[in-house]
């Protein structure tokens, strides 16, 4: 579950989306949001997998009272799981390349300018756009069909721990950059005027959709991991331990790419390509900087992979479940499905760059995002939530009780009023 949390939308997504935000206010009001939404949000997902013990597509069934139609929320996720993937495997694409690039050398001699150039060719390039996608596609469902233990657990184990150490590295080099204290400062003092300037309302908006973005909640994908959990641990407990796991990858991710950005006088507003664009000046200046990029964007790209397993899981069962398909035939016809799916946001940033969802500049990969951080995830959220507090729906006793099997920190009483 923390492989899954853990992934592109804390290291890729997080650093863009507190430039575009100004800074450490936005912070703020994300980890407030974490802890009041994305906490308890998370231990019902996890509870309804547990006890249904199906894929979201079918855990409705399971747990619902007869003749409600709970249920339909069920494919809704599905459909959920899908959209993210559409655009989620490009950028893991765009790690692979990256890390490539860096293993052959093609940054070395580059200023800020160069690296910029390089990033907006790369997206110019439809061919290798789709290939890396295809590769992406490829390695997600080569290894979901070993399994969850055999394939997504034994990987994702050693690439995190690998990634964890090389980011803390990276972070110290990047606080000591000459120029990085702006950065730093930009970073972890909240400026509540930028706040305003940049719209109270869209800074919140933002920080609690990055919120559901981050833990991957909201369609069913931690339902699938509570699926396989045993009774042994109390869930309240468990979605404590991701949520922090998460929050600090995606900390010291802006703690890499934050002051970078001040010392090479990158934009911190520049959008989904920050990090290419910042990161590999940090390589370039840095002794042995060829091996350290390399190391980082391979782990990195094990950490958007965990991901995909980890919502291919989802999805893979979610089709099992509904069509009696073996998980072979699952990971063969949604192989195929997703290769298909995945090829508007590929091509939305060269040939079918004249399709503009929100005017000017915008790409189909925004209008992906938008759908899925936006709307499905929080609405997604707010019907988990209504199921287990309403007694319309699963109940909060039943909640409780699921929540609460194992050791560890328990759901308490006085809790329904706030969660209603």
């Amino acid at each position: 579950s923390a492989g899954c949390a853990i992934g592109i939308g804390n290291v890729w997504k997080f650093p863009y989306v507190v430039g575009q935000y100004d800074g450490g206010a936005f912070v703020l009001v994300y980890l407030f949001f974490l802890l009041i939404m994305g906490i308890p949000v998370m231990t019902m997902e996890f509870s309804l997998g547990r006890a249904s013990r199906k894929s979201p597509a079918r855990l409705y069934q399971a747990l619902e009272p007869k003749g409600t139609k709970w249920h339909i929320h069920g494919y809704a996720a599905v459909i959920g799981n899908y959209l993210l993937m559409m655009f989620y495997t490009t950028v893991t694409g765009w790690m692979l390349n990256y890390f490539v690039s860096t293993a052959t050398g093609k940054f070395e001699g580059l200023d800020s300018a160069g690296v910029a150039q390089h990033f907006d060719e790369m997206q110019l390039d439809g061919g290798s756009m789709v290939l890396y996608m295809l590769i992406v596609v490829a390695i997600g469902f080569i290894v979901c069909s070993f399994g969850l233990k055999n394939g997504i657990e034994r990987i994702t184990k050693f690439m995190m721990l690998a990634l964890l150490g090389i980011m803390l590295i990276l972070a110290v080099h990047s606080i000591f950059l000459e120029g990085g204290g702006k950065g730093l400062a930009f970073y972890l003092m909240p400026d509540f005027k930028r706040m305003a300037d940049a719209g109270i309302i869209n800074v919140i908006s933002a920080a609690m959709n990055q919120a559901f973005f981050t833990l991957s909640l909201g369609m069913g994908a931690m339902a699938i991991f509570g699926s396989y959990i045993d009774k042994k641990r109390s869930l309240l407990g468990e979605s404590v331990n991701v949520a922090l796991l998460d929050t600090f990858v995606a900390f010291v991710s802006g703690l890499i790419v934050l002051p970078a950005c001040f010392a090479y006088n990158v934009e911190p507003g520049a959008g989904p390509g920050l990090i290419f664009i910042t990161l590999p000046n940090i390589f370039n200046n840095m002794p042995m900087g060829r091996l350290w990029g390399s190391l980082f964007f391979i782990f990195m790209s094990f950490a958007a992979l965990s991901t995909i397993f980890a919502v291919f899981e989802g999805i893979i069962s979610c089709t099992m479940d509904m069509f009696g398909w073996s998980r072979k035939k699952s990971c063969a016809v949604n192989a195929v499905a997703l290769s298909v799916l995945s090829l508007p946001c590929a091509l939305g940033f060269n040939l079918l760059s004249g399709i503009q969802p929100f005017g000017a500049g915008s790409t189909i990969m925004d209008f992906e995002d938008f759908l899925v951080s936006n709307i499905i995830l929080p609405i997604g959220s707010l019907i988990f939530i209504l199921f287990c507090v309403s007694k319309k729906g699963w109940g909060w006793d039943n909640f409780v009780h699921e929540a609460n099997t194992g050791k560890g920190i328990k759901v308490k009483r006085f809790m329904r009023g706030y969660m209603t």
